[in-house]
């Protein structure tokens, strides 16, 4: 049996789960900024950082809907998943541009998580339209680095402001 990285109907049951699960963190980065806007508020790059985490989970539950619209061809799907992937990408890098204020080793750290939360969904996107490389395997792979970048965002939102 071969890998169906190219037949996204054989992947449904995980982009659902990665969609309830985007979903539901959103929700909770909502509670946690909502708990510590004022710190959050008078720390520069906090309030960019708390958008970065929103655009990762933001991007996994796009990148799952557009896996689960039925009956798209690889085609559609390699070019939603590159719009997607390079707006994420754009708005974050954005993001962390505008924080000068940081220590250079947080802001390679943010770019690195961004980065890894991104990117392979771009590499995902092309490998569709080229139909070898790896497929819907590099949007996995996106999927996971986007919800540890956003669980690591998280935490430093909810627990390490307060330290």
């Amino acid at each position: 049996m071969s890998f169906p990285a190219y037949d996204p109907s054989k992947w449904a049951y995980l982009f659902a789960a990665s969609a309830s699960a985007s979903a539901a963190l959103t929700g909770l980065v909502f509670v946690a900024v909502s708990i510590n806007l004022r710190p959050i508020l008078k720390n520069p790059g906090l309030p960019e950082r708390a958008l970065e985490t929103l655009i990762l989970l933001l991007g996994v539950l796009t990148a799952s809907i557009f896996v689960l619209i039925p009956g798209q061809g690889t085609t559609a799907l390699g070019i939603e998943l590159a719009v997607q992937s390079v707006v994420c990408l754009a708005i974050i890098s954005r993001l962390i541009k505008r924080s000068p204020h940081q220590k250079l080793e947080w802001t390679v750290g943010r770019a690195a998580l961004a980065a890894c939360g991104t990117v392979p969904f771009l590499l995902g996107s092309i490998s569709l339209l080229a139909h070898r490389g790896g497929g819907l395997g590099w949007v996995v792979a996106g999927l996971i680095a986007a919800l540890i970048g956003a669980v690591v965002n998280a935490w430093v939102l909810l627990v390490e402001i307060l330290r």
